[in-house]
Order: structure tokens, then C-alpha cells, then sequence
């Protein structure tokens, strides 16, 4: 008989554990394993594997709504908007699970000249040592919808931990109705499945970043192949921001 919760980080051990035979499609902890065999055949026609950044990201520079400064890119995959960013003046920090998609992502900063520090890993566990902040800025272009819930308290922690005040959060997730489970956060545990990666909607997101201050939320414009963006309708982009001060609006 085991009785071994004592603390927060206990609960959510607890919790994945629910997941980990599930498929393994998750952004930690034991997706690492999924998404390296993701990542290990570059010539799949996954739209995101294309070395094109988010096009709302570029919009955001281009709009004057971020600057350059140190740049966090979570799940950052072949580093496509890690690339990206630094090529705009940012000093970036990538960190992804998957040993494939770093090898990838390093090759092709290697390429274009580009200077990068790639880290592979759980960002949740390197928060204190290797993803030490502040960052001006932190992307998330895919990781959120393929968290189970309880991880969200962990991604929250994260962003409290290495977001500088003034700092944003510019994130890229699936947009209910137009792909991802729409199962309530209850009954994923009861099928103990994440279906792919969970929908949400802007009332959802608004929710969960209560504690910044949200600067636009839209959906993301699907972009033509022949595009030096990436842009797909079903997803959601948003960019929230911490403020200063607390209570600042």
C-alpha cells in the first residue's frame, strides 16, 4: 500500500500517470518518447514542419506590439519561430522534449548563421536551473493543447516564474469547433485520453490567463503554401501581456 501524495508536485505525478499509456501525445513528461518518432522523419508533409514562424508573431513585430529582448520558445520543435526571433534581434532560449526536433532545429540554425541555445527537456523541471528567465517574451506555438489539465498549474507556475513584468505570452492553440477534443477537462480523466490535444475557446483561455492582460485574441489567418508564413484557420493566437504592476491595466 502506497500512500506517497504529500505535496502539489505529488498530485500532479499522480495525475499523469492517468495519461502516460495513453498514447504518450503530450508536451511533458512522457511525450518525450512520442515526439521524438514525430520529429525523426523530416521529409513528412506536416505543415509546421515548413521553416516558417507563426504569422502572428511576425504581425506582432511588425505592429510594434513586442520588441526584441530574451525570448523563451516552449516546445520549439525544429525551431522555426526560435530561428525566427532571432533573426529579429531576440536572444533566445528553445526547449523541447524530443532529442529529434533539437537535432533538426540545431542544423538549421547552423544553416543560417543563427545563434540560438537550444535545451532539451521538461521546461516545467528547468524552470529553476536551465530556464531561469526573465524573459521578455515567451512563445507557445502548440504546447498548451496537448497538456492534460492539471499541467496547466505547472505552465502557469512556469510563466510566473520567468515572465518579466511588461513581459508576453504569445500563444498558438487549437480553436474549438475547428479542431481538438471539446471533451470537458472531467471527462478527459475519465477516458484517461487526451484525444489528440484539447479546443479551446476565448472565454476558456481568458480564464486561464486571468492574471495577464490579454492584447489581442483572434484567429490565426491561414496562410497559402507559397507563403513565407505559417498561418492555419483552426487555430487560435493570442498575445496577453503581465503587467508591470499588479493590478495595472
Amino acid at each position: 500500500m502506497d500512500r506517497t501524495v504529500r505535496t502539489v508536485e505529488d498530485v500532479l505525478a499522480l495525475l499523469d500517470g492517468l495519461f502516460t499509456r495513453q498514447g504518450g501525445r503530450w508536451t511533458t513528461g512522457d511525450g518525450a518518447d512520442f515526439w521524438d518518432r514525430f520529429y525523426a522523419d523530416r521529409s513528412r508533409p506536416v505543415p509546421f514542419f515548413a521553416a516558417k514562424p507563426d504569422e502572428s508573431l511576425a504581425a506582432y513585430l511588425d505592429r510594434g506590439l513586442i520588441a526584441p529582448g530574451r525570448a523563451l520558445d516552449l516546445g520549439c520543435g525544429p525551431g522555426r519561430n526560435a530561428l525566427f526571433l532571432a533573426s529579429r534581434g531576440f536572444e533566445v532560449d528553445a526547449v523541447d522534449l524530443a532529442p529529434a526536433a533539437l537535432a533538426w532545429a540545431e542544423d538549421r540554425a547552423h544553416e543560417a548563421g543563427a545563434d540560438v541555445r537550444f535545451v532539451c527537456g521538461d521546461a516545467f523541471r528547468l524552470a529553476d536551473t536551465e530556464l531561469t528567465g526573465p524573459y521578455d517574451l515567451v512563445v507557445d506555438s502548440g504546447c498548451l493543447h496537448h497538456l492534460p489539465p492539471h499541467r496547466r498549474i505547472s505552465y502557469l507556475a512556469l510563466l510566473d516564474r520567468v515572465l518579466a513584468p511588461g513581459g508576453h505570452l504569445a500563444l498558438t492553440c487549437f480553436a474549438a469547433g475547428a479542431m481538438g477534443s471539446e471533451l470537458s477537462d472531467a471527462d478527459l480523466y475519465r477516458t484517461r485520453q487526451l484525444q489528440g490535444g484539447l479546443a479551446y475557446t476565448p472565454e476558456s483561455l481568458r480564464r486561464i490567463f486571468s492574471d495577464l492582460t490579454e492584447v489581442e485574441l483572434r484567429r490565426m489567418r491561414d496562410e497559402p503554401p507559397e507563403s513565407a508564413l505559417f498561418g492555419e484557420a483552426f487555430l487560435w493566437t493570442a498575445l496577453f501581456r503581465r503587467d508591470t504592476e499588479a493590478g495595472s491595466g
